[in-house]
């Protein structure tokens, strides 16, 4: 009697260690107005992301998507489940291997919108801010930190996309001065507020990382590395879209952040020419 309880014992701790070590991919990618800018590219865009055999995919501006043709997307990297925010304008979207639970869609206060799911017992948050305005991504962040505060106490979080916006950890890539000038002559056109009292805005950031969320891939950056931001792409694409910056982020809350592996921008030939946005991949 005692061999066959220590053989169960044995065999169901495995189990327990063997699922609190699952790994799981994550990939972040903007998509340029789903592909109808560039519809040549999107044939290697499903190779690419097969390719990576990602877990979870969130994504942005998936114009023109309908729930059924980001599903039938999805199924080409392997995955059953999707959910998408809305079928007009610019569009988020989540895919995952592992069904997708408490789909949220969130459309007051928002200027494209906020989707929100748990997969695997963590709540993925798929961004896409402002564009062009700090004050509305300002009050955009304020929604979704009140959103992850009435979560059960210790969730797991994930903010995965693009949050078009600065963080100081970047600050010394920007020092050129060259996007002061940029962003002056778009806000000269009384639309857009991009800069703040004529200086790049780090706070949108800045209210995550006070409330204790980690930048994933600002953590995981080596002494070898090397700046590429994750915009403007070498894709051609009309006008002037100003110097590399990183608008595109994937934030955990700090229990997640630890079983972090790797957490990187994908800039290499395939990638500058997919989409004008690079992917961001997380492994943990």
């Amino acid at each position: 009697m005692s061999k066959i309880f220590y053989t169960i014992l044995a065999c169901l701790l495995s189990a327990g260690f063997a699922l609190g070590g699952e790994s799981m991919r994550v990939v972040s990618y903007n998509v340029w107005h789903g592909f109808t800018k560039v519809p040549d590219r999107k044939a290697d865009y499903l190779k690419w992301m097969k390719d990576q055999n990602p877990d979870v995919v969130s994504l942005q501006e998936l114009n023109g998507y309908t729930a059924g043709k980001l599903k039938a997307d999805a199924a080409t990297w392997g995955h059953k489940h999707s959910a998408i925010l809305k079928e007009s304008g610019f569009p988020t979207g989540i895919s995952s291997r592992f069904p997708i639970e408490d789909v949220q869609r969130f459309r007051e206060g928002f200027h494209h919108g906020q989707l929100r799911a748990r997969i695997k017992g963590i709540y993925f948050y798929v961004i896409h801010l402002h564009p062009s305005n700090w004050k509305t991504r300002e009050r955009e962040a304020d929604l979704i930190l009140a959103d992850i505060a009435s979560l059960p106490k210790d969730s797991k979080v994930m903010l995965v996309g693009d949050f078009n916006t600065f963080s100081t950890a970047d600050r010394k890539y920007y020092a050129h001065g060259k996007l002061e000038s940029f962003f002056s002559k778009r806000d000269g056109n009384g639309k857009e507020k991009n800069l703040r009292d004529g200086k790049i805005d780090y706070s949108v950031i800045a209210k995550f990382t006070d409330n204790g969320l980690i930048d994933l891939e600002h953590s995981k950056r080596g002494k070898d590395y090397k700046f590429t931001g994750s915009f403007p792409t070498k894709i051609a694409k009309s006008g002037d879209h100003g110097s590399p910056r990183r608008l595109d982020y994937v934030f955990a809350s700090p229990a997640l952040a630890k079983r972090v592996t790797r957490a990187e921008v994908i800039a290499n030939d395939i990638t500058w020419k997919l989409s004008d946005h690079l992917p961001v991949i997380i492994d943990l």
